[in-house]
C-alpha cells in the first residue's frame, strides 16, 4: 500500500477502505493469536487483516494463516499511519506553492501562508506523535535546546525509549544531532549516559543562559513551547521563522562550551569561576537571587553560595559594594 493511499477491500458483507483494522477482522486476528493459525479461507469474507499484514501464510501449508506479533503489527500500522500524515503534508506544501507562484505571476498581492505552516500542538502524546513524524522524514540534523531537562520524572523516562529511536533512526540514515544545555546540567551522568548509547555524529554543548525549549528538524520544522507546563506546543514550518531559529541556535552553538562527546575545561580567571562570571554580569544588571537562579538553572540557595563566594574573592561587605566591585575589577570585559 502507497504512502497516502486508501485500498478498499471487499468481501462477503464485508467493503471499506483499510485504514486501520476493522471490528470483525480484529476479532479474526484475535482467534489467530489464540489458536496460532487459522484457516485461509476466513480471510475471504473478513480480507483486512490480511491485507493489512496481521496475518501470513503459514510458510508450510498455504491453506493456512499464521498471525503477526502484536508488536510487530503495530510498528506497520503506525508507519502506514505516519507515511499517509507526511504525504498529506507534502501534498499541502505543493498546492500551497503552486498556488502561490500562480498568484505572483498574476500580480495578486502574497497568498496567505498554508494552514500547516503554524499550528498548536495539544498534549503531551499529541506533541510525541507531531515529532515522531517529523523525525520520520529527517535525513540531515537534529538540533536542541534544553533548559532545565529532567530524566528523572515519570513522563521523562516514559518519553526517552522513543526519543533515543527517533534519534538513532536519524543517525543511521547519516544524519547528525547538535544538543544545546546549561552548564548546571554538563555533568548529570543520565544526560551522558543517553547520548553514549547513540551511534553517530552527535555533539552537546553547554553555556550559562539558552533559550526555551526548542527542536529542529531538518531545519525545516521548529518545536517550541506553547505553555509553560509543555502540554501545548507550536509546531513551525514557515521557512521564514524556521531560518530564525536555525540563526539564533548557530550564534548560542558558536558561544557554547563542548561537553560531549569531549568535555572542554572551564578555567577560572583571576580566581573568578565561568559560574561566577554570569552572575556577576546578572548582578550588576539588577538582578534578584530568584530571577538570577532561574536563568542559570539553579536552585536559588546554590545561587546565593556563588554570590557570597564571588564576594569574598573580591572582598565585599555589602550587595551594592559587590556590584561596584565587580564593574571596577573588569572581570565582565571582553577579551578580543
Amino acid at each position: 500500500m502507497t504512502p497516502g493511499s486508501k485500498l478498499r477491500v471487499t468481501g462477503k458483507a464485508h467493503d471499506h477502505e483499510v485504514e486501520q483494522v476493522c471490528e470483525k477482522g480484529l476479532n479474526l486476528y484475535t482467534r489467530a493469536l489464540r489458536q496460532g493459525r487459522i484457516p485461509a479461507d476466513e480471510a475471504d469474507e473478513i480480507p483486512c487483516p490480511l491485507v493489512l499484514g496481521l496475518l501470513n501464510p503459514a510458510p508450510d501449508d498455504r491453506n493456512l494463516l499464521e498471525p503477526v506479533a502484536p508488536g510487530v503489527a503495530l510498528h506497520r500500522l503506525l508507519r502506514a499511519s505516519a507515511d499517509r500524515i507526511a504525504e498529506e503534508r507534502r501534498r499541502e506544501e505543493r498546492l500551497t506553492e503552486t498556488f502561490a507562484s500562480l498568484a505572483r505571476r498574476e500580480g495578486v498581492p502574497d497568498m496567505p501562508s498554508s494552514a500547516s505552516a503554524m499550528k498548536v500542538l495539544e498534549g503531551v502524546e499529541g506533541i510525541n506523535r507531531a515529532l515522531t513524524d517529523a523525525m520520520a522524514d529527517a535525513s540531515r540534523e537534529l538540533l536542541c535546546v534544553q533548559p532545565n531537562l529532567h530524566y528523572t520524572d515519570a513522563r521523562g523516562r516514559r518519553a526517552q525509549p522513543r526519543a533515543l529511536a527517533r534519534d538513532q533512526a536519524l543517525l543511521d540514515r547519516g544524519g547528525r544531532i547538535r544538543a544545546l544545555y546549561q552548564h548546571t546540567q554538563r555533568h548529570l551522568p543520565l544526560i551522558h549516559s543517553r547520548y553514549e548509547r547513540l551511534r553517530g555524529d552527535v555533539e552537546a554543548r553547554s553555556l550559562d543562559e539558552v533559550t526555551d525549549r526548542l527542536i529542529v528538524v531538518d531545519r525545516a520544522v521548529a518545536f517550541m513551547p506553547a505553555d509553560k507546563e509543555a502540554t501545548r506546543a507550536l509546531e513551525i514550518r514557515q521557512p521564514t521563522v524556521v531560518g530564525f531559529l536555525v540563526t539564533v541556535f548557530d550564534r548560542l552553538w558558536r558561544l557554547a562550551t563542548p561537553m560531549y562527546p569531549e568535555a572542554a575545561p572551564q578555567p577560572s580567571v583571576n580566581g573568578v569561576t565561568p559560574r561566577q562570571h554570569a552572575i556577576a554580569a546578572l548582578l550588576v544588571e539588577g538582578h534578584t537571587d530568584a530571577v538570577i537562579a532561574e536563568r542559570l538553572g539553579m536552585n536559588i540557595r546554590t545561587a546565593r553560595e556563588h554570590i557570597a563566594k564571588l564576594a569574598a574573592t573580591l572582598g565585599s561587605g555589602s550587595r551594592a559594594q559587590l556590584g561596584y566591585l565587580i564593574a571596577r575589577s573588569g572581570i565582565l570585559v571582553r577579551e578580543e
